[in-house]
């Protein structure tokens, strides 16, 4: 695997280039537009009053919204106004579950957390840019509750995804996998998993599943642990980014 040589000239470990330009919108408390080589996504955080029915109001909720504008794909996807698919559904409950397990809502009694990522451009990964996007704004966001004295501790966990895949046996029988999958390599693979862990190691959560094949366990193993590796570089590259942004 280490001779594999991927058509952007990338090698299995590596990942694209990821560009995170902070407070692109200036209207929302956080926002960040994120580009992971071709795959460009718009991140905004907002905070609104009053929670949902459910939550009690001595705490904070979360929620995360996501959708394919109509020309981030090769043919226009039409807006979905009635009813959300399938998939964008799924999405936005994966977003979700992940955000709210690395914000302490508690510091956040009466509020409703409402993240919006919207895909610009899809090029395979939108999930880990919409992500990687989210705690870039909701560093921002949060950095602005401390310093206006609206929470004394600080609620963010250091976090990030990366996408990993599965090609199957290359031509010499060793198994390929792959960093950061692009469009053409996910819809090679025959399995893809997207791993969401905190700085420090701990999962969060995986999020995949063979593509018409089973996957053995010693490769999920394999996939999840090569995926684990690069969460604190990413963690590092977008604080970088966060950095630049005020500096």
């Amino acid at each position: 695997m280490p001779g594999l040589m991927r058509k952007d000239g990338r090698g299995p470990s590596d990942i694209r280039p990821l560009s995170i330009r902070s407070g692109y919108v200036s209207y929302a408390e956080g926002s960040a537009l994120v580009e992971l080589g071709q795959t460009r996504v718009l991140v905004n955080v907002s905070l609104t009053d009053g929670v949902p029915r459910h939550v009690s109001g001595r705490e904070g909720w979360l929620m995360a919204e996501y959708n394919l504008l109509p020309r981030s794909t090769k043919d226009r996807k039409e807006r979905e106004r009635q009813k959300l698919s399938g998939r964008t559904a799924e999405i936005q409950r994966f977003l979700g579950r992940a955000f709210r397990a690395v914000l302490d809502l508690s510091l956040l009694p009466n509020k409703t957390v409402v993240i919006d990522a919207d895909v610009i451009q899809a090029d395979g990964g939108t999930r880990v840019a919409s992500l990687l996007g989210g705690y870039a704004a909701l560093h921002i966001a949060m950095d602005r509750m401390v310093n206006l004295g609206k929470i004394d501790e600080w609620p963010l966990t250091e976090f990030a995804a990366v996408s990993v895949g599965w090609l199957g046996p290359g031509p010499q029988g060793q198994d390929q996998l792959l960093l950061d999958l692009s469009q053409g390599e996910d819809e090679a693979a025959w399995a893809d998993l997207t791993v969401v862990a905190t700085q420090s190691g701990d999962l969060i959560e995986v999020h995949g599943a063979g593509e018409g094949h089973t996957i053995p366990k010693a490769i999920y193993y394999r996939m999840l642990e090569l995926g684990l590796e690069m969460v604190p570089q990413l963690v590092r590259l977008t604080h970088n980014q966060l950095r630049a942004s005020v500096s």
